[in-house]
C-alpha cells in the first residue's frame, strides 16, 4: 500500500470519526421578554400544563382508509368528528374545533410494547394539533372554550370539506377544514363575526410535543425541536433542550412557517396567502421531569387585517416530496449536520433525489436501491480509479530513479528539483500526480458523509426491512453487515498489496484499517454498512485486474522518445 492510499484511508477514518460530532447545533441564548410582551402575544400560555384529556376515538384498523365520515355517531362521542383521508385519520373535538388526534395508518408504531399493527399517532392524548386564540386590546377569545357544531361533511374533488359553526360564543365564529385526500396537508379557514376590530391578531399555538413512536424513545426525544424560516431557503432550528422554562424566547420577522418536530414527524403551520406571514414566535420550555426536555410552549403571532383568516397545516412524516410541495424550504425542517448543514445538505439533497428516483423507476425496495446505487457509484468512478492506480504504478517504477537523483544531488537542492521535474516530464507526470491520485479515493466520501445523516433522519428508511435486516435506519441486530463490510475492506486491501514491495507500515495498515472501520461502523445504520460493503465488493474486480497488471509488469510504459526509452 503506497503513501497516497494510506493518506486517503487516514482522511476517510478522520471523516468517519468526527461525523457524529458535527450535527449538534450550537446553543443560542433565549431573548428575555417582559410580562407585557407575553400578555400581548400569548395570553393563554402562562401555564405549564395542558388541558384536561379529551375523548379519543377508537384506533383505526390497519386497512387503507376511505374518504368520508369515519363512523356512525353512536361509535364516537358527540363532540368528536372524524375525517378520513388516504393518508390520515383526524379527530376534531369540541370545544376547541381543532384536531385532538391525528393517526397515520401507513406508518407503524415502533414503541416498545406497542401492538405490531398499531399506527403512528402524532399527538399525546392531552394535546391538540394546534390551538387558536383571537386577541385584541378589547377582548380575547380562546377557541378552546368555544363549542362548535359540525355541519355536513362534503367532497369537492380531491378535498374533504368539514365546516364547523360556534354555538357558545358571543362572537360568531366559523371554521372550515379542507383536507387534501392525497397528502398530509389541510387548510383551515376562519371567519369572525361581529363588528370590525382594527387590532385583532390570531395566536396559533403548536402542540407541546410530537408523540414518540420510535423504538429508541430517548433518541427521538433528543430530536424534539421548533423550526421556522424568516429568510429564503434558510431554516432556524431551536432544540427543546435549549429553551428556558422561565424566560421566553422571542423570534421576530416575516416568518413564513413555524413547526414542531421530532426525528421523523412534523407539524407545521403556514399562513395562507402570498404576503401573509407570522410576525413573532414566542417559545418557552415546559416543566421538566427528567434531564431531557420533553415539552415546549410555542405560539406564533399573526396580525389580522380582515375578519377572515386562513392557515395551511402539515401533519405527517418528514417526507421530502410532501414537504417541498407544502411550503418553500419546509423540506429542510430537519437540517442535517448541525453547523455543517450548509456543506452536507446539498449532497444529502442530491443523494435523496437519486434514491427516490431509483426507488420509483426500478420499483424495488430501498435495500436493493442501495445495492444498485453503490455499484453505480463505483462504476462511475472506475475511469478515475483506473488512472489513479496506474499513476501509482508509474510512481512505483520511478522510485528507484528518483531515489538515485536525490542521492546524486543531495547537496544541491536546486539541481535535484530540476532533475526530478525532468523525470516527471519524460513520463508525462507532474509533482502533483501523487496528490491527484488520491482524489478518486476521496470523491465517494461526501456521499458516504451525506448518507450517514440521511439514514439517521430520513423517514423513507424508517422501519424498512431488507433480507435479515428489520430496519435499514437502525443498526444490524446480528452485526452481519459491519463484519461483512470490514472483511470486504480487508480483501480489497490485500489484493491491492499484490506486487507492491511490502513494508511494515503497509502491512500494519492493511490489518488495522479494516478493524478500525468495523468498530466505527458497528452501531451505524445497517443501510450505511450495506452501501459501503457493496462499494468494496464492486471495487474488487478493478483492484484484481490492476494487481494482475502490476505483478505481470504490463503497466503503461514511458512515452516514446524519452531518455529512458533511448537507453
Amino acid at each position: 500500500m503506497d503513501r497516497r492510499t494510506l493518506l486517503a484511508l487516514l482522511l476517510t477514518a478522520i471523516v468517519i470519526v468526527i461525523t457524529p460530532m458535527l450535527f449538534k447545533s450550537p446553543r443560542r441564548q433565549p431573548a428575555p421578554v417582559t410580562t407585557d410582551t407575553l400578555a400581548a402575544t400569548r395570553p393563554d400560555t402562562t401555564r405549564d400544563t395542558v388541558p384536561a384529556p379529551v375523548a379519543q376515538p377508537a384506533r383505526p384498523a390497519a386497512a387503507q382508509p376511505t374518504v368520508g365520515v369515519a363512523a356512525a355517531p353512536r361509535q364516537v362521542r358527540a363532540e368528536t368528528t372524524l375525517v378520513r383521508t388516504e393518508h390520515a385519520l383526524y379527530a376534531i373535538v369540541s370545544p376547541g374545533g381543532t384536531p385532538a388526534n391525528v393517526t397515520l395508518p401507513a406508518y407503524r408504531s415502533l414503541r416498545p410494547g406497542a401492538d405490531t399493527q398499531a399506527s403512528v399517532r402524532l399527538l399525546e392524548p392531552q394535546d391538540r394539533l394546534f390551538r387558536l386564540t383571537v386577541a385584541s386590546d378589547r377582548d380575547t377569545i380562546a377557541l378552546d372554550t368555544v363549542a362548535f357544531r359540525a355541519e355536513a361533511q362534503r367532497r369537492e374533488g380531491n378535498v374533504v370539506v368539514q365546516p364547523l359553526v360556534s354555538t357558545s360564543s358571543a362572537v360568531p365564529i366559523a371554521l372550515t377544514y379542507r383536507f387534501h385526500v392525497d397528502s398530509f396537508a389541510l387548510r383551515v379557514e376562519g371567519s369572525i363575526g361581529g363588528p370590525p376590530v382594527a387590532d385583532r391578531r390570531l395566536l396559533v399555538s403548536l402542540p407541546t410535543r410530537i408523540r414518540s413512536e420510535e423504538a429508541d424513545i430517548g433518541d427521538d426525544t433528543r430530536h424534539l425541536a421548533i423550526a421556522y424560516t424568516n429568510r429564503p431557503n434558510e431554516v432556524e432550528n431551536v432544540s427543546f433542550r435549549d429553551l428556558d422554562t422561565l424566560v421566553a424566547r422571542v423570534d421576530t420577522g416575516a416568518i413564513r412557517w413555524v413547526s414542531a418536530r421530532n426525528k421523523y414527524f412534523v407539524v407545521a403551520v403556514v399562513p395562507a396567502g402570498p404576503d401573509s406571514a407570522f410576525r413573532a414566535i414566542v417559545s418557552r420550555g415546559g416543566q421538566r421531569t427528567s434531564s431531557e426536555a420533553t415539552a415546549a410552549l410555542t405560539t406564533a403571532y399573526l396580525p389580522l387585517t380582515a375578519p377572515n383568516f386562513a392557515l395551511r397545516v402539515y401533519a405527517g412524516p418528514q417526507s421530502w416530496d410532501h414537504l417541498r410541495k407544502t411550503a418553500p424550504a419546509l423540506e429542510n425542517v430537519n437540517p442535517y449536520a448541525g453547523w455543517m448543514h450548509g456543506v452536507v445538505q446539498p449532497f444529502a439533497t442530491i443523494v435523496m433525489r437519486l434514491l427516490l428516483w431509483m426507488r420509483h423507476t426500478f420499483d424495488v425496495s430501498y435495500g436493493w436501491v442501495l445495492v444498485i446505487f453503490g455499484v453505480a457509484v463505483r462504476l462511475l468512478l472506475w475511469p478515475l480509479n483506473q488512472n489513479a492506480m496506474r499513476s501509482s504504478m508509474k510512481m512505483q517504477r520511478l522510485q528507484p530513479e528518483l531515489a538515485e537523483i536525490q542521492k546524486k544531488y543531495r547537496d544541491n537542492p536546486e539541481r535535484q528539483r530540476d532533475a526530478i521535474m525532468k523525470v516527471y516530464q519524460d513520463h508525462g507526470m507532474s509533482p502533483f500526480t501523487p496528490l491527484l491520485g488520491c482524489l478518486p479515493m476521496l470523491l465517494p466520501m461526501p456521499i458516504l458523509f451525506a448518507l450517514y445523516f440521511v439514514f439517521q433522519n430520513t423517514i423513507e428508511f424508517r422501519g424498512v426491512p431488507f433480507m435479515w435486516l428489520p430496519d435499514l435506519s437502525l443498526k444490524d441486530p446480528f452485526y452481519i453487515t459491519p463484519l461483512f463490510m470490514g472483511a470486504s475492506m480487508f480483501v480489497l486491501s490485500w489484493i491491492g498489496m499484490r506486487g507492491v514491495p511490502p513494508t511494515p507500515q503497509s502491512k500494519m495498515m492493511s490489518y488495522v484499517m479494516p478493524v478500525m472501520f468495523t468498530v466505527l461502523f458497528w452501531n451505524f445504520a445497517s443501510g450505511l454498512n450495506l452501501y459501503y460493503a457493496v462499494q468494496n465488493v464492486a471495487a474488487l474486480p478493478q483492484q484484481w485486474l490492476l494487481a494482475r497488471e502490476r505483478t505481470t509488469n504490463k503497466g503503461p510504459e514511458p512515452p516514446k522518445g524519452t531518455k529512458r526509452d533511448k537507453k
